[in-house]
């Protein structure tokens, strides 16, 4: 482990360097993202990268990023990496599903509560100098309804959450989900939207839900109700919102999130229609900004990391079959990546024969274009057996662990 070198980008906490440190892994860290040629030329020699979301991997990148063999996405979302690429040169990659949930939930709930109450207009119009105690318009959140849509970690989180402010819960996921405590799974989409007072999107940004929400799903929600969104920016058509808004069949909304982001902190030149409007609450992407999550962030991937390299875990891969082999003591642990294609564990045993060892445990798993293959050796083969491995032509990694 001692010649593995990780690089993190974009401020990573420093947990994630702490950690890999003290599993013997060279790091060094970025402040900022990088293009992807300058990225290419500063990877040279390391084996693990760490990104979150202004980072982005292309198919090319993973074609040219020799000797990386596994990505770490410091976040929830891992849309900016082109996942298929990085399987088909046998790349792993991770994120962090868990870590920011409690952050997200309970900055969604707040801005509930904010846009409820129109605090934020209130705040604004008292450091203008303007005192303006009235109660129209303001209501409290106790016996409204909240549709979730997508009801994963964070979507099912600010159910529980929400339950215990006193609302009704509905929700709709395209899959079947349990529901948590007393919330609600309805039919469709429009059947959530069209009875919430409050609307929160948790959905990942797929082909299916980029734009979900536009001037008719907005025509579809309650007059005077509200829309918060901190999933992700390309699921909410913005002008139809803002129209929405202007036109008042909405009552206000709180925005994390947006079509295009600034590349990196700046003090000004982000433009947006929402800017200005009156009971709409603009955040700059910091839902899961807490520096509870990102150390939660930090050490998660880290770990994840950690237990690849070292036991060639992939219980946690966003891209690659889910494999968790117990360590055999005092066995000699084998990766092997390849096509998913007839012969090749056929290939590996006889290799594996050939050099007099016998197999103490072996997992297989496979998905639609890969194998995934873990054995732990009763003898030292002394790189022997992946020097052979390598020369299977189905073969994309193999690498001795210990």
């Amino acid at each position: 482990m001692s010649a593995i070198k990780a690089l993190l980008l974009e401020n990573i906490h420093p947990v994630a360097q702490s950690y890999l440190e003290n599993q013997g892994i060279h790091v060094e860290r970025l402040d900022k993202s990088l293009e992807e040629e300058a990225l290419l030329e500063r990877l040279q020699g390391f084996h693990l990268l760490g990104i979150r979301s202004k980072t982005y991997l292309s198919e090319t990148f993973f074609e040219k990023a020799k000797g990386l063999l596994a990505v770490g996405a410091f976040c929830i979302g891992t849309n900016q990496v082109a996942l298929e690429a990085a399987s088909r040169c046998g790349i792993a990659v991770f994120n962090a599903p868990f870590s920011n949930t409690r952050s997200v939930a309970e900055m969604v709930m707040a801005e509930i509560v904010m846009l409820a109450r129109r605090l934020g207009e209130r705040v604004i119009q008292m450091n203008k100098g303007q005192w303006r105690k009235i109660s129209t318009g303001a209501h409290e959140v106790r016996g409204k309804t909240i549709a979730l849509i997508g009801y994963g970690h964070i979507g099912s989180q600010v159910g529980v959450l929400a339950e215990a402010f006193g609302m009704r819960v509905v929700f709709y996921d395209i899959a079947t989900k349990l529901p948590m405590g007393n919330n609600q799974a309805k039919p469709s989409l429009l059947d959530a939207l069209s009875e919430a007072h409050y609307v929160s999107l948790h959905v990942p940004e797929t082909p299916l839900t980029k734009g979900m929400i536009g001037q008719a799903q907005l025509k579809a929600m309650r007059q005077g109700s509200y829309l918060i969104n901190a999933s992700r920016g390309s699921v909410v058509d913005i002008e139809a919102l803002t129209q929405a808004l202007q036109g008042g069949h909405l009552a206000g909304a709180a925005v994390d999130v947006f079509p295009e982001e600034p590349a990196a902190n700046a003090s000004d030149g982000f433009v947006s229609p929402l800017q200005n409007l009156p009971n709409v609450i603009l955040t700059p992407h910091i839902g899961g900004s807490t520096d509870e999550a990102q150390v939660n962030i930090g050490t998660e991937v880290a770990v994840a990391l950690s237990k690849y390299l070292k036991f060639g875990s992939t219980a946690t891969s966003v891209n690659f079959p889910q494999v968790d082999l117990a360590p055999t003591p005092e066995a000699y642990r084998v990766l092997n990546i390849h096509k998913n294609v007839p012969g090749v564990l056929r290939d590996v045993n006889r290799i594996v024969s050939e050099q007099h060892a016998n197999i103490l445990a072996q997992v297989l798993a496979t998905n639609a274009d890969m194998g995934y293959l873990l054995m732990d050796l009763d003898k030292a083969v002394n790189g022997n057996v992946c020097d052979a491995m390598k020369g299977l032509p189905d073969t994309l990694v193999a690498r001795a662990l210990y």
